[in-house]
């Protein structure tokens, strides 16, 4: 015989001439709600329904998953965090934090999961493992403090990891003659001129304005004030720039005006780097105008070319001065390879070189920390022997009397 139910004695209500059975609960918010039915049996099986949803909801509010307390931590970062970096943030997240642990609840991680979870960042570079490792130990000491999790498992997690980045090098002066020679006239030159003779961030060039541009002044200067972003490949220019110290006021030589006057001649856009409809450069779109200089370097590069339907991969070994062979105008003239950083840090390099003071190395360069500008200029100004040569044997010349 089948057990019966133990149905309360429902209180009644009337509603548009139609008697129903009414109760009231308690949710998962403390707040009280009132449930309707025509019988105290559908009553009674509505109420034991949602008990259970009450009682899983209130689970998951003290055991979320990783997925639902990290993405509840990056809503919390969104109030006071830039733009831009939330975008990395989130980037991160969803990689390397959400993709290999999202289905766990956070109470249930180990310190062990937390090693796991890292090997995909640790074959990055140091930088992405670095960030990796200090959004990792941000959202579960977050949940330690929310009282969420009693053991915190990334408390011994290692802060160093990910692929060693070379240290990178400022282009020689022959360099530089080589790279403006092959791209005199094309559309990467403006670009490329401004960050060796101006030493702005990629994302400063492209977001860069005319109205920005002084060039009728007696010192003629660009004024850094927006900057380039893309979202899911959209160009998006902020005027929230990465630091405070990015905000500046850059003098420019002779040879950055007269190719600056140049182009503005030419330019129907408020934009001094534009697309063919005179707004920002799109992601694709910038990598398009860089390619005008990978395809004249001598690296060699793999394509992958369809014939009769069949995938084919295609090698191709340049040599330095033959012209391409499936586009005339194009001569391998670049034996080494270039990239957006390097120029900036090409215009830094000569700014030492050139004896400037490390402070206002720092303000020209827009870095907000002394220690990035003085890194720079050690390795610079006092790694090469023959340049210490001199001061070494000067401080020991007494000993060799």
């Amino acid at each position: 015989m089948a057990k019966r139910k133990n149905i309360p004695e429902y209180g009644t209500v009337v509603m548009n001439g139609i008697e129903y059975y009414r109760t009231r609960i308690e949710d998962a918010d403390g707040k009280r709600v009132a449930l309707y039915a025509k019988t105290r049996e559908e009553l009674y099986d509505k109420v034991q329904e949602a008990k259970n949803q009450i009682k899983e909801c209130s689970f998951r509010k003290e055991n979320p998953t990783v997925k639902e307390y990290a993405e509840k931590w990056l809503l919390m970062q969104s109030a006071h965090v830039r733009k831009t970096t939330m975008v990395d943030y989130t980037s991160k997240v969803k990689n390397y934090i959400i993709k290999p642990l999202g289905h766990m609840y956070m109470a249930d991680v180990t310190a062990d999961d937390i090693k796991i979870a890292m090997i995909r960042a640790s074959e990055k570079s140091e930088s992405v493992y670095h960030g990796v490792n200090m959004l990792m130990k941000c959202i579960f000491y977050s949940a330690e403090d929310s009282h969420i999790i009693s053991e915190n498992p990334t408390k011994k997690l290692c802060a160093k990891g990910g692929i060693p980045q070379k240290d990178k090098e400022a282009l020689t002066d022959e360099q530089v003659d080589k790279l403006l020679d092959a791209i005199k006239g094309l559309p990467p030159y403006v670009f490329v001129m401004l960050g060796l003779y101006a030493g702005l961030r990629r994302e400063e060039i492209l977001g860069l304005q005319w109205d920005c541009v002084h060039l009728d002044l007696e010192a003629p200067y660009i004024s850094v004030r927006r900057a380039w972003h893309v979202e899911h490949n959209r160009p998006i220019i902020l005027t929230e720039l990465k630091t405070k110290a990015a905000r500046r006021d850059i003098p420019i030589p002779k040879c950055l005006i007269d190719c600056l006057r140049e182009a503005k001649e030419k330019s129907k856009s408020d934009y001094v780097i534009a697309n063919r409809d005179g707004g920002p450069l799109s992601y694709t779109q910038f990598q398009r105008v860089w390619k005008y200089i990978r395809t004249r370097s001598t690296k060699e590069r793999t394509y992958v070319r369809y014939v009769n339907g069949e995938r084919i991969k295609h090698t191709v070994k340049p040599v330095l001065g033959e012209v391409a062979r499936h586009n005339g105008k194009v001569i391998y003239s670049l034996d080494f390879q270039v990239t957006p950083h390097q120029l900036r840090h090409t215009y830094i390099t000569n700014l030492i070189y050139a004896q400037v003071d490390p402070k206002t190395v720092q303000y020209l360069a827009g870095h907000e920390n002394s220690k990035v500008t003085m890194d720079i200029y050690a390795k610079v100004k006092y790694n090469k022997p023959t340049e210490l040569a001199a001061v070494v044997n000067g401080a020991f010349s007494r000993l060799s009397s």
